[in-house]
């Protein structure tokens, strides 16, 4: 949790959306929640008026998981908030199942087209399908490699072999394609497409800098930090410095930016909190290169980030981050990546660092 999150202004304060209500939050866009099964337990979904091919109706941001209570939600929420008017475009702005579960319901519903990047939008047919190298076991090998030898453990990620399509059973077989610095008019507002890299292949967040408006998604969170992680499908992958310099594209937007995000409360201080993020994972970067004075995998780095019991679900974000904070530090060359006899991957400080020490 942000231990500096008095430094934020939330605009509307603890107000938040009843199940099946909105909280407009600036002229035509509103703000909903729906439930998750998770520790992470809502997500933020965003309702905009909009007129497109002629239509006048409804603009939808982010979906839901794909399960009865949220079908139900949604089914309460076009009941009682729509005015007889139709949704006419679903946007998706990332393929995690809480983003994207409900998107070929709700398309199919409603006769909408899905907007996503098109990182996303493969990598949740991917997903969807479960094709190897991105089901749930695939991340079995993966995790060994970097010290999971838990045979608990390992024998529940085995048994999560189709958990994201369970979430996400179906995905729209088309699309329209959302990219770096595209205007999307929505309604009365033209929308820039800030795309993200670290948290997901293409995050979409969308800003509005004419009403200093940002709908971020997970990119930039109130008070938490967005997980960033190492795949088994991109191993080599440098996901925290992705991630990082994403950040710096939203220090250009308006500093009085109200920013609408998918977890949490909506904030004012959206430069402030970048500047918390950069020190967050300046501290936890520290915080694994002094632990790796001696050769640690992955797996010994994860209860030196997160000190607290973790189930099998915050287990594979958990290894998965240790991991992309590794590879930071591996990329820059501070850190060397040797194997073990046993096959494993282990990290040290480099001989140039280790004697002259952190820096």
């Amino acid at each position: 949790m942000n231990a500096l999150e008095a430094q934020l202004d939330y605009t509307f304060g603890d107000s938040l959306p009843a199940p099946g209500a909105l909280i407009e939050v600036a002229p035509g866009l509103h703000w909903l929640r729906m439930a998750l099964p998770f520790a992470l337990n809502h997500i933020n979904l965003w309702l905009l008026e909009d007129e497109f091919r002629g239509e006048t109706g409804w603009t939808i941001i982010d979906c839901g998981i794909a399960n009865d209570a949220t079908r139900a939600a949604w089914e309460t929420i076009f009941a009682t908030h729509l005015r007889g008017l139709p949704v006419l475009r679903v946007i998706a702005t990332h393929c995690h199942p809480d983003h994207v579960g409900l998107a070929d319901w709700l398309c199919s519903r409603w006769d909408a087209p899905l907007w996503m990047t098109a990182g996303e939008y493969g990598f949740a047919r991917m997903m969807s399908a479960a094709l190897p190298g991105v089901d749930g076991t695939a991340m079995l090998p993966h995790f060994q490699q970097h010290g999971l030898t838990d045979p608990v453990m390992l024998e529940t990620l085995q048994g999560r072999k189709s958990y994201y399509p369970t979430l996400v059973p179906s995905v729209p077989t088309a699309y329209t394609r959302l990219q770096e610095g595209q205007s999307v008019r929505i309604g009365q507002r033209d929308w820039r497409v800030i795309a993200g890299f670290g948290h997901s292949p293409e995050h979409a967040a969308l800003a509005c800098v004419e009403d200093a408006l940002l709908i971020s998604g997970d990119m930039v969170l109130p008070r938490i930090s967005t997980n960033v992680s190492v795949f088994a499908v991109e191993p080599e992958s440098n996901p925290v410095r992705q991630y990082l310099d994403s950040l710096q594209k939203y220090l250009t937007l308006p500093a009085d930016t109200l920013v609408l995000p998918s977890h949490g409360k909506p904030f004012r201080g959206l430069a402030t909190r970048i500047g918390q993020l950069n020190a967050h994972h300046a501290e936890r970067l520290a915080e694994v290169l002094a632990a790796c004075a001696k050769p640690k995998s992955a797996a010994e780095i994860v209860p030196i980030m997160f000190q607290r019991p973790l189930d099998a679900h915050q287990l594979t974000f958990a290894l998965g981050e240790a991991l992309a904070h590794l590879h930071l530090l591996w990329f820059d060359r501070t850190l060397e990546r040797i194997t073990g006899d046993d096959g494993i991957y282990r990290f040290r400080q480099a001989a140039s660092n280790a004697a002259g020490g952190a820096r």
